[in-house]
């Protein structure tokens, strides 16, 4: 669990497969990194998270529960290690970095 609702949110519409609710939580113009590349976000989502059954599991949270560690899996890769960092403004992400921890 996290303490930042933004974030909690984000976890559980990527848990429960529902893309409307994920990119209702982004703002406009949101963007984001995988292992420390700007990746297109629409892209990088689809392949990674919505299409492949991403799930998230959170074994640590820090930075008011914006900075995490959750072992991740999806159909592609399996299960890893990975760190999760959020930017949060106004209840919407703008920005999301992850990689492997």
């Amino acid at each position: 669990m996290t303490s930042d609702p933004t974030v909690e949110a984000f976890i559980a519409a990527v848990n429960a497969g529902d893309k409307a609710a994920f990119f209702d939580l982004l703002t406009p113009d949101a963007t984001m990194s995988d292992d420390g590349t700007d990746r297109d976000l629409r892209a990088w989502t689809a392949k990674e998270i919505f299409d492949d059954n991403g799930h998230m599991v959170v074994e640590s949270s820090s930075d008011g529960g914006k900075s995490l560690i959750i072992r991740y899996r999806n159909d592609t890769w399996g299960e890893m290690r990975t760190f999760w960092r959020f930017v949060v403004e106004s209840g919407k992400v703008s920005r999301f970095e992850t990689g492997q921890a």
